[in-house]
């Protein structure tokens, strides 16, 4: 089997449909549950300072053009607090798990974190993993040739976290619980007057980078997949980081002693999508330059972001919350799209529940033109495409009460229908796929960055979103007026008045 009909062929494996479920474990043993952070065993621990240095900063101010920080220990430690640290620990009944400041499916957090820093002042040129519950750096390899001063984060997946309760449904998750740490990334970065750009390097490179294909460090243990690497234009981060490392130390621990299950079907989709991050297009994506509404401070907003357990079906979003997260998901909305300069092919239909002024029913957001005359060919002929809001590209396509509808397409969960909004992302899907495989991974990295946008936004205006990865994929498409895999739905996401559990204490991240 080619490459394409691999991930054609996971795909359409892994959906969820009315009458079954994904293949997955058939029972939970949450005492065996993969440990959540992964040490390595035999390296230098270096602290990192834990102070966020750019607390100051408004959210209205966010995407205002700053200088650069200085490359220093103190703005790393304040950056990864930001996009990969830890945010709080929740408990409750004698149970305690952390957040991060980035959402995960389940809570899981698949992606590992890693660092390549050349020239940062306080901290010796290294390959580092980031310990995320100390917010530390263990270093993995030293002692290059001189280099220019550069800093590089790379990102992995470990699928044994997600697949462990989510079976082989999980590879889409890890996707996109990496799009969601990439907008991460661009948030705390423009906040730090640095810009990000993904490295167009491939799956290998990306492993030599990282000490990923040493396979004798791995032995016995679960392996890391590699994903992309982005560097951080402080300093004029060259294409490739260095990786002629003289000295390597450490060995990662054992997450899960005793699995339970296997899922070979995630290591085939893993091989047929492995490639290098697009180029860059014709279509220039511009400088956000779009005015977050809002005084609170952004570090505020990151750090308190939470994914919501349940909504209270009743509060109406007002328009201007509503519309300023629209804007955020358009070509120069957001300091996201500034490190994604390609035409856009994940599209948001809302299904609209409770927002001020806005009539409830269905609509669509093509984000670029020739998607609205596709997506309008691929969709219902039934539908109106009522202009709603022509200068955001949003149409109505039904007037009509969504909520049921919602709740069930999202695996009869009710927070598809007591949030204010429910989004279904629609993808570009067949032609991408056909043109590279790799495009499967992309097409969830920009969807995952779509649902953290979307999360922020709604956090700085007292809301909250959540994602929603369990839906039924082909019911989607029946709604839709579907009939083929030129597009395909693959991520819900909802925000709306959230309810908390007065049961649940929040304790600090660091103590």
């Amino acid at each position: 089997m080619n490459k394409v009909a691999t991930v054609l062929a996971y795909h359409t494996r892994s959906k969820h449909s009315l009458d079954r479920y994904a293949a997955g474990p058939g029972t939970l043993d949450w005492e065996a549950q993969p440990k959540a952070f992964r040490d390595w065993t035999g390296t230098q621990q270096i602290a990192l300072p834990r102070d966020v240095v750019v607390s100051e900063i408004s959210w209205s101010d966010l995407s205002d053009a700053r200088s650069s920080a200085p490359l220093n220990i103190a703005d790393l430690g304040s950056l990864l607090r930001l996009c990969a640290g830890l945010t709080a620990w929740k408990e409750y009944a004698g149970s305690r798990w952390s957040l991060r400041a980035h959402p995960s499916s389940g809570n899981l957090h698949p992606t590992e974190t890693w660092l390549i820093a050349s020239g940062v002042a306080g901290l010796e040129d290294g390959l580092y993993h980031y310990q995320n519950l100390h917010h530390a750096l263990e270093r993995r390899a030293w002692g290059s040739a001189a280099q220019e001063s550069g800093l590089w984060l790379g990102f992995s997946s470990i699928h044994w976290r997600e697949a462990w309760k989510y079976g082989e449904r999980a590879f889409r998750y890890c996707q996109l619980d990496l799009g969601h740490v990439l907008a991460a990334v661009c948030y705390a970065a423009s906040l730090h007057g640095w810009r990000v750009r993904l490295l167009t390097i491939d799956s290998a490179s990306v492993a030599n980078c990282l000490g990923l294909d040493r396979k004798a460090d791995f032995s016995g243990v679960e392996g890391e997949e590699p994903e992309v690497i982005v560097a951080l234009e402080a300093a004029g981060s060259s294409e490739v980081p260095p990786t002629n490392w003289q000295h390597w130390a450490g060995k990662p621990d054992l997450l899960d002693a005793r699995p339970l299950y296997q899922w070979p079907v995630i290591e085939e989709v893993a091989q047929a999508t492995r490639g290098a991050p697009p180029r860059a297009d014709s279509m220039a994506v511009a400088d956000c330059a779009h005015k977050h509404e809002g005084g609170i401070r952004a570090a505020q907003v990151i750090l308190k972001r939470r994914s919501a357990q349940a909504f209270d079906g009743q509060s109406v979003m007002p328009n201007a919350v509503f519309r300023q997260m629209l804007t955020s998901l358009l070509p120069g909305g957001s300091p996201v799209w500034n490190m994604w300069p390609h035409t856009a092919r994940v599209h948001p239909v809302l299904m609209v529940h409770r927002v001020e002024g806005v009539a409830p029913g269905l609509y669509a957001m093509p984000r670029s033109e020739a998607a609205r005359a596709s997506l309008q060919t691929a969709f219902r002929d039934t539908f109106t495409w009522q202009p709603a809001a022509p200068e955001l590209s949003l149409f109505q396509l039904v007037c009509a009460r969504a909520g049921k509808i919602a709740r069930t397409l999202s695996c009869h969960q009710d927070i598809a229908s007591q949030c204010a909004v429910t989004f279904m992302m629609v993808a570009e899907f067949a032609e991408p796929i056909s043109s590279d495989p790799a495009a499967y991974r992309h097409l969830h990295w920009e969807t995952g960055m779509l649902g953290h946008v979307i999360t922020l936004v709604a956090e700085a205006a007292g809301w909250r979103g959540t994602g929603i990865g369990c839906f039924f994929d082909d019911a989607d498409h029946e709604v839709l007026g579907l009939k083929d895999d030129h597009f395909q739905v693959i991520y819900h996401y909802a925000a709306g008045m959230a309810l908390d559990d007065p049961r649940i204490s929040t304790l600090p991240a660091y103590d």
